[in-house]
């Protein structure tokens, strides 16, 4: 029972490095290539500003997750 407990929290804890890389990654992404277009449409279209907001959200959540999903199984894989 330990060890299954200890090959979990192993594989939580991969999980969580993996994810916080990519969040950091997709944030500076987004800030480098559309981050002018962004302030420009809050100033200008605030309601269009806030839709595509919510949209980029949950698109990150969804591709990262996928991401995320697709490489555990590639480790896991590799270590069993």
């Amino acid at each position: 029972m330990k060890k299954e407990t200890a090959r979990t929290v192993r594989a939580f804890a991969i999980e969580l490095v993996i994810y916080a890389v990519l969040v950091i990654a997709y944030f500076f992404l987004v800030l480098h290539l559309l981050g002018q277009w962004l302030f420009q449409l809050e100033i200008h279209h605030r309601y269009l500003y806030a839709g595509l907001a919510i949209l980029l959200i949950v698109g990150q959540a969804v591709l990262l997750e996928s991401l995320t999903t697709f490489l555990i199984r590639l480790i896991r894989g590799r270590s069993e």
